[in-house]
Formats: structure tokens, sequence, C-alpha cells
């Protein structure tokens, strides 16, 4: 990079950090009974974000796999004598979007509706009910049952899901992180209303949530939402509940391994990694940092010089670090065609190795730091921006000014810290390797050390098809 196009990006960061506003004051307190909310006044626009979310993701889900996902999507189905016709209505008719979803580590409730008085109202009025009192009628249940194993069947057929699924069942084998988020046909099919009305009880509690407030609303006017919908989190017999246990560490895989999935297709979907880092995590922004050199930043990336433009292996290759409650995993995927997988999974590893010895230059590190920093303000420049980052500092107890510190954190990292942080935290060696495509031989061309696993482990990570956002 010449130093005139340096010169002419910073300026450029300097222009943008002017029209986009600054990074937003964080309130946070906690209701009487216990739930956790956080704050921003956001006065630009007559909208308000609410998300409330709780430690009740597929982690929670025991010998239940699927039923976090199954609760939140019931949620709209039936409230307090209402349908779920009726539901969609009284929001539809304010303008009003309600939504839920689910993760490994948690699960959330949100909603967004115009400040006004004639929306905002109606619009928590039916929050309240749906948050207070879900019925989870029966017919909507099976139906959705039914849908969940049609699309069970159909992952089925989609090796990059069997290729997620096989790598999170062989990466994290009894942890709780390895259980597939839609479960299984055995779980969806045993599952009952009573076990979703428990889950809900268990989980959905105000000592293990929290309520994310964005927009144009004054702090007296969140505090009455927060008390309102702490309430309503009181009714359906659940009192103030319990926090959900921590989820247990990670093991750190032992030796490296491949499994080889047999599939009727031309290319070969590859995912290669190891436990990576959690939320709050010391080397998290070194591992962030390198990565963005590594295999974070699209074509510029190291990856795609490799795989890609100089030898033509594979359209799209990428890595990247799922941090969540524990160590979530380190991911570099890739496709490419049958006859090119030991060559492509070599070139990788490779890359991979060089950089995990000797680390990221210089300029690709002043590279790379223009372009997060750059686009950070962008990145938090909406209520539905704020929300996202306000729900999981909350979540996983970051420190309240982590958006004010953010661009500081990443231009203070060094090269010296990335290399550290690499050196300690992947073992090139100790990689699990998932390919799905082909016969499912057993050669190891590719693999340096890796041994393949038996056929009875290959045969049983391709039960369960799940995919992981």
């Amino acid at each position: 990079m010449s130093q005139q196009l340096k010169v002419w990006i910073v300026g450029f960061v300097l222009f943008l950090s002017t029209v986009v506003s600054a990074t937003p004051k964080i309130e946070n307190w906690t209701t009487e009974a216990g739930l956790r909310i956080y704050y921003v006044h956001v006065p630009e626009l007559p909208m308000l974000d609410a998300r409330l979310t709780f430690a009740a993701g597929s982690a929670y889900d025991k010998d239940k796999a699927g039923i976090s996902g199954m609760v939140t999507s019931m949620l709209d189905k039936g409230a307090a004598g209402l349908n779920a016709d009726q539901i969609a209505d009284a929001f539809e008719s304010v303008g009003a979007n309600f939504s839920t979803g689910s993760a490994r580590d948690m699960a959330w409730i949100n909603l967004r509706t115009l400040t006004l008085d004639e929306q905002m109202k109606p619009a928590l009025t039916m929050w309240k009910k749906l948050i207070e009192k879900p019925d989870f009628p029966e017919n909507d249940f099976e139906r959705l049952k039914k849908q969940a194993l049609v699309g069970l069947q159909a992952e089925k057929q989609n090796p990059a899901s069997i290729a997620d699924k096989a790598f999170y069942k062989n990466l994290y084998g009894d942890h709780p992180y390895a259980s597939p988020q839609n479960g299984t046909e055995e779980t969806i099919s045993a599952m009952t209303t009573a076990d979703l009305s428990a889950f809900y009880k268990q989980y959905f509690v105000n000592k293990n949530g929290q309520l994310a407030l964005v927009g144009a609303i004054s702090k007296k006017q969140a505090e009455d939402i927060a008390d309102t919908i702490s309430q309503a989190i009181l009714g359906g017999d659940r009192g103030v509940g319990e926090a959900a246990p921590k989820v247990p560490a990670v093991k750190p895989l032992e030796k490296a391994k491949i499994v080889r999935i047999p599939f009727p297709s031309t290319q070969a979907h590859i995912t290669i990694g190891q436990p990576g880092d959690k939320r709050g995590d010391k080397d998290y922004f070194s591992l962030y940092l390198g990565n963005h050199v590594l295999g974070g930043s699209g074509f510029t990336s190291r990856l795609m010089k490799e795989v890609r433009v100089k030898r033509g292996l594979s359209y799209s290759v990428y890595s990247y670090f799922i941090p969540m409650q524990e160590n979530g995993p380190f991911m570099l995927g890739l496709q490419t065609k049958l006859s090119q997988t030991d060559e492509a999974i070599k070139v990788a590893r490779d890359e991979l190795a060089k950089f995990q010895k000797d680390g990221p230059t210089e300029e690709e590190i002043t590279a790379s730091k223009l372009n997060i920093t750059g686009g950070f303000p962008l990145r938090t420049a909406s209520n539905s921006d704020i929300i996202g980052y306000l729900a999981m500092i909350g979540f996983y107890g970051l420190p309240l000014d982590y958006l004010d510190t953010f661009t500081e954190t990443v231009n203070k990292i060094t090269r010296d810290e990335i290399k550290d942080a690499y050196k300690r935290r992947l073992d090139p060696n100790k990689m699990l390797t998932v390919i799905v495509g082909g016969k499912g031989t057993s050669g190891d061309a590719a693999a340096g050390k890796v041994k393949s696993v038996d056929k009875a482990e290959a045969k049983d990570g391709t039960k369960e098809t799940a995919k992981e956002k």
C-alpha cells in the first residue's frame, strides 16, 4: 500500500467520524426482580428496538436437542388465549415487528416499533402478553414438528449442512456445544408441549435474562418498560428464577483427526479447525485482527490469495473465530473439485501453519487496522446494529465502554501480540478436518500426521445435519 493511499484512507476515516455519530452511551441497571437492563438513547428516529435475551440456547437442550429453537419458534403461535393470526394482526396493525431466535449460548425475543403512543403502547402490550403467558398450542406445535422433520431430511442432501454438523459433533464430542441446534429426528418426534412449557419456565426467567432497549425513549420510559417486562416474566408461576449454570469449559483437541463423509457431489466441502476463543478472552482482539489477514478480509486475505488467486483451487476460502461463552470454534472452510481435495487441503493447512509460525507483516496489519476501524462507525450507525452489540455486551459481561474503546484497542495490537496469540492458541498439528464429498475413502495424503476416523465414527457424524449460524 502506497503512502499516498494510506494518507487518503486515514483522511477518509477522519471524515467519516464527523458524519457518523459517536459511539452510544450505555446505561445499565437491574430491576427488583433481577432482570438486567441495558439502555441507549437514540433520539434521531422515532423507533424503539427491544431485545430480551436469556441463557437458553441449544447448549441447554440436554437430551431434548432442538427444544430451545422450538420454544422460540412457538412464542408467536398463541398467548393469553390469542391465536397466531390475532397476534400477527396486532403487530402489523401498528407497524411493529416481532421476531425470535436462538443460538448455542442464548435465545432472544425481539420487538421493533415506532415510539408514537398510538403505535408503541399496543405493540408493547402484545409483546408483554407473549412473554408472560405463551400457550404453546398443540396444533401449531404438531405443524412445526412436521416442518422441522422435513427440514432435517432436506439437510441430508446439503453437503454444507452435513459438514457443519459433523464438524461440531467431532470437535465438541460430549460437550453441550455439540448439540444440534435444530434437533434430531428422534428428539423432535418425541418432544411435547409439556417439554416446551417446562423449558420456558426454567430458563426464561428474570435472573437468567437481560433486556436491551435502544431508541427514542427517555430514561423514565425505559425504566417503565423494563419494570413492565420484568413483571411479565414473573407471570406463569415462574417467579424470579435462577441463572442457568455456566457452560462447561471446552477441552482442546488431543490429536489431529480427519472425518471423511461420502456424498454424491462433484465438489468436496471442507472444514478445518479446532476450539478457538471466548467472549472477553484476553487474546480476542489479537486473534480477531490476525484472522482479518489470514482469511477474514475477502480477496485480500492470505488464504484467498494462495488457494484461489495463485492456484485456482477454490472459488471461495475463508477463516473465522466464533467466540462464545466458552471457546467457540476456529473454522477454515472451502469447496473444491473432488480431484483437487488433497491439494487444496495441503495448501490451506500449509498457509495456516506458516501464519501460525510467522504471523502477519506490518503492512498487512496496517491495512487490516484501517479496514476494521474505518468501517466500525457504520457498524454502530443504526438501532439494529446497536441492539446487537448491546445484547452481546450484556450477555457476556463485557465492559460498558466496549464500543468506545474498540477502535483504540484494535489500533494498539502489535505484530508480536498477534504472533504470540496464534502460537499459543492454534496448533496446526491438532486440527479437525471434515471432508464431505466423494466415496469417503480414508486416504491421508494431505493430512500429514492426521489419521482418519473409523467408519463407525464417520457415519455417526452424519446422523444429524443442522446448520450453524
